[in-house]
């Protein structure tokens, strides 16, 4: 990435989706956009990721770059979504996405499952052109996975199971972004989002969680962030702007779930909501 002279580049966060796998009508899967300019980044891809992306003002034909957090079906969802509508509706250039080992063999069986779709559109009569139905997959390792004149994109490790799940820190001219994935609470997050602009974390509800039975209290427990935890994570990284994603309320109000980050937490938080930007 290289800051160009004079105006820098005009950095936003937009929340295309901020649900989870439970079917909020109101939220869509989780999905969000780093714009630099009028170029969208997008981080995972949800159900409904195009028609949020369109409701936020995006040129569907510039959604271009993505990096998916980790292969769970709430984060995935949308994939053949992002990769089929923005070519119906006139993108050229192919879809170049980066994530954890795992999404190259995910990309190769979805263009399989709308190979008869693709085929239609190419040998019917509907115009389309040859390439932006095409996908460049990059299954990457740990460090900066994307750079180039707008931002410089580092993955790394967070903790979300047994299978590999990245955040994602953007660097751009005039702003840091950190997107943590579905995550427990790690170290290695307070490091890459000390002193961002904005801190976009998963999180549940400490109080909606004493309701749960015990199962899902131990799975919950072992690959989420609780509203205690992510206090303590923010009270040491101080980002500028911590936004509450993925929200998992279990009877909570949003409102409410805000004042039990804040308990302990002197720092601005939001709850994200969708179509959100900062």
């Amino acid at each position: 990435m290289t800051e160009e002279k004079g105006d820098k580049p005009l950095t936003k966060l937009i929340l295309l989706g901020t649900g989870t796998p439970n079917a909020e009508p109101s939220r869509s899967g989780p999905a969000a956009a780093v714009v630099v300019g009028e170029q969208p980044y997008v981080v995972d891809f949800g159900p409904g990721v195009v028609r949020r992306a369109v409701a936020a003002g995006l040129d569907p034909k510039r959604l271009t770059r993505a990096f998916l957090t980790h292969l769970h079906s709430d984060h995935t969802a949308g994939y053949p979504d992002l990769i089929l509508t923005p070519w119906t509706l006139e993108r050229e250039e192919p879809l170049e996405v980066y994530g954890p080992p795992g999404l190259r063999a995910m990309t190769e069986r979805v263009l399989a499952a709308y190979e008869a779709d693709i085929k239609e559109r190419l040998g019917g009569l509907e115009p389309a052109n040859e390439t932006g139905w095409r996908v460049e997959a990059h299954d990457v390792d740990p460090g900066v996975v994307y750079e180039d004149e707008n931002v410089a994109v580092e993955a790394f490790d967070v903790d979300h199971g047994s299978w590999r799940a990245y955040g994602y820190k953007f660097q751009a001219a005039d702003r840091v972004v950190v997107i943590s994935s579905d995550t427990a609470p790690t170290e290695i997050m307070v490091e890459k989002s000390r002193g961002c602009d904005i801190l976009v974390h998963e999180v549940y509800s400490a109080a909606g969680f004493e309701t749960l039975p015990p199962t899902w209290q131990k799975y919950h427990a072992a690959v989420h962030t609780s509203s205690r935890e992510l206090a303590a994570v923010a009270s040491r990284a101080e980002p500028k702007l911590l936004v509450l994603y993925h929200q998992l309320l279990w009877g909570v109000s949003y409102d409410e779930l805000v004042a039990e980050v804040k308990e302990s937490y002197g720092g601005e938080v939001v709850s994200g909501r969708d179509l959100d930007v900062f």
